[in-house]
């Protein structure tokens, strides 16, 4: 795709081409026909996360009826989809709203700088097929570029590592011609990655060894929505999706109030859940009993509790140890027992990457993220005209990024109905109380808490985790706001 099709100066340019960015796109074409943009993917492909990752049983662990997007219902059997549905609904979503012309590919945003006097972001652009480098002009960034590095996963180092003989291996680096058939497999890690991993790989597998230094709270959940696919048959299409995306979105909130609010009674019905699911005798609080309360981190989701069904077959097996280090055929731990592999995949995490990585500049001066409040969860404070998209931790990423989008596409008619060019979040006093961005455990978030920006105590200032209060907030709530500072004029291109 050639850049010669962008016009000359953008009202809208969308970094990102994943869930976030096609959202973006489909919200300002919708909301805004007349406005000028375009969608620059540094990927050779749309879908982001799901055309990155390529492990065994790459899926979603949130139901796509609210995963999935409010204006296109999802229509599969399956609520719990894998990769290839979510890119094929991705994929359409291009084609039905005629986004494919103003789409362009192997486009990596560099940096982009604010200028006041002009009201305009010049970005940095590399051309990955050719390794050419352009420029720019928009009114407004939108950063849908998601939250963690795609070019290299968390990967600890491990004593001994240079000794193993066998094949080791990163989710997010799969070879595509692997075959672990018969092979004695090791997955190292205990979040979503390796719940998805052992039951994928253990049909195959010799066996599969999941070795956690720290163990996760799972919840088997059905992968299949029995009455989402009833309704289909009785309800238009599209009140069947709106009736199963808002009984999803109140069924996910319950089970966080519950969480949050009563830990000791979701702890106990979470282990007597695990504990009807695997064999009597199984040492359920050793391997499914972490020392944390419950969606302190994200909960791991077995669909048609998998995980539990291979671990009840005999195919896999867990171990709840530390590394001491490797050796030339496996892995020897603390407690002094070794565990045999041929193949290791380490599933340890992300590298948390803000705005995909590009430098913001606003009149000369460099913008340090982490010394930036999150106005709305959206703006960062001194930054004009640059918004971002990060969905929930708690639910579904895209619930929360349907809402900004849409409060996006308010705010850009506000400023067209005053006639103003500018708009730029100001906290109201350089010492108010701040706090991290997001209260969530999770060790990719931990690592990277001093690099993001934060969050204040109050409103407007607070990163929203309740939907209802948020689908107000950012839906009927005023646009306006005495920490919006809207300034300049609209002038012609």
């Amino acid at each position: 795709m050639s850049v010669d099709r962008v016009p000359v100066c953008l009202d809208v340019l969308i970094v990102g081409a994943g869930l976030s960015g096609l959202g973006a796109a489909y919200y300002l074409q919708k909301e805004h026909p007349a406005k000028s943009w375009a969608m620059l993917e540094a990927r050779a492909a749309v879908g982001g996360t799901w055309d990155l990752f390529r492990y065994p049983g790459v899926r979603s662990d949130s139901d796509l009826h609210t995963f999935g997007y409010a204006f296109k219902p999802w229509v599969h059997r399956q609520a719990i989809a894998g990769a290839p549905d979510i890119l094929a609904y991705l994929r359409q979503v291009v084609a039905e709203n005629g986004m494919e012309p103003k789409l362009h590919l192997r486009h990596k945003v560099l940096g982009a700088a604010w200028s006041s006097a002009d009201a305009l972001w010049t970005v940095d652009v590399e051309r990955l097929d050719t390794g050419v480098r352009e420029q720019m002009l928009c009114r407004w960034l939108f950063c849908a570029a998601g939250y963690y590095c795609h070019d290299q996963g968390h990967a600890p180092r491990f004593v001994g590592l240079e000794r193993f003989l066998g094949l080791i291996v990163h989710p997010q680096h799969w070879p595509e011609a692997l075959d672990w058939t018969g092979k004695r497999v090791l997955v190292i890690g205990s979040g979503a990655t390796a719940v998805t991993l052992v039951p994928a790989m253990a049909a195959q597998a010799a066996h599969v060894t999941l070795l956690q230094r720290t163990p996760s709270y799972v919840l088997s959940r059905p992968s299949v929505d029995v009455l989402a696919n009833l309704l289909r048959k009785v309800l238009p299409g599209g009140w069947a999706y709106a009736f199963t995306r808002r009984k999803n979105i109140a069924l996910s909130q319950a089970i966080w109030q519950l969480c949050r609010k009563y830990p000791r009674a979701a702890r106990r019905l979470i282990r007597w859940l695990n504990q009807r699911a695997l064999p009597k005798g199984y040492p359920v609080d050793e391997h499914f009993n972490p020392p944390y309360p419950p969606w302190e981190q994200r909960l791991c989701i077995a669909p048609d509790g998998d995980l539990f069904k291979a671990l009840s077959a005999g195919k896999a097996s867990v171990v709840t140890d530390q590394i001491a280090h490797f050796t030339a055929q496996g892995v020897a731990l603390k407690s002094g027992r070794v565990l045999p592999a041929d193949i290791v995949v380490t599933a340890t995490g992300l590298n948390l990457q803000l705005l995909g990585g590009m430098d913001l500049c606003v009149d000369g001066e460099r913008v340090d993220p982490s010394r930036k409040l999150a106005f709305k969860g959206m703006m960062l404070d001194g930054v004009p005209n640059f918004a971002f998209a990060m969905g929930y931790t708690h639910a579904s990423w895209t619930l929360k990024v349907g809402l900004l989008c849409a409060h996006f596409c308010r705010l850009l008619s506000h400023m067209d109905q005053q006639g103003h060019a500018i708009c730029r979040p100001e906290r109201p006093s350089a010492d108010m109380a701040t706090r991290p961005l997001w209260d969530f455990g999770a060790g990719y978030v931990q690592r990277a808490l001093e690099q993001l920006p934060r969050q204040g105590l109050d409103p407007p200032w607070v990163v929203g985790t309740d939907y209802q209060h948020d689908a107000w907030l950012l839906g009927q709530g005023p646009v306006q706001d005495p920490c919006l500072r809207f300034t300049g004029r609209i002038t012609a291109a």
